[in-house]
């Protein structure tokens, strides 16, 4: 008995842990776009200190594009939206998950210690 409720333990503590580490790699992106948001914000509010005849480029490989700087603060806009959302489901996994080890705890506390007062018994 506490062999299989060990067993289920050792399982959800996997998936707990393997939970932790998105969450972690989707903060980490989510922190990325974040600081990639504000240094295009800054360089929005810098762009519009010159008149309308300017036209900003961008080097892609060899070649220079022109940049529209709203379709580009749109698009990280919409992605971070995507992973807050990605976040939020991610935190309401975990919470579920630490549940599940709280209720499993208590369990194979109590087989372990049927386990220890019974020792002919396994």
């Amino acid at each position: 008995m506490a062999e299989l409720i060990q067993k289920k333990l050792q399982g959800e503590v996997e998936k707990y842990q393997q939970l932790q580490k998105d969450l972690s790699k989707s903060m980490s992106g989510w922190q990325k776009l974040e600081a990639q948001l504000t240094e295009n914000n800054i360089v929005k509010e810098k762009l519009a200190l010159l008149d309308g005849s300017n036209v900003v480029f961008k080097l892609l490989g060899p070649v220079l594009v022109k940049q529209e700087l709203g379709k580009r603060l749109d698009y990280i806009t919409a992605e971070i939206k995507q992973y807050e959302s990605q976040l939020q489901d991610l935190e309401r996994q975990s919470e579920q998950q630490r549940e599940t080890l709280a209720q499993l705890q208590p369990e194979f506390q109590q087989a372990q210690a049927a386990k220890a007062g019974a020792p002919g018994k396994a």
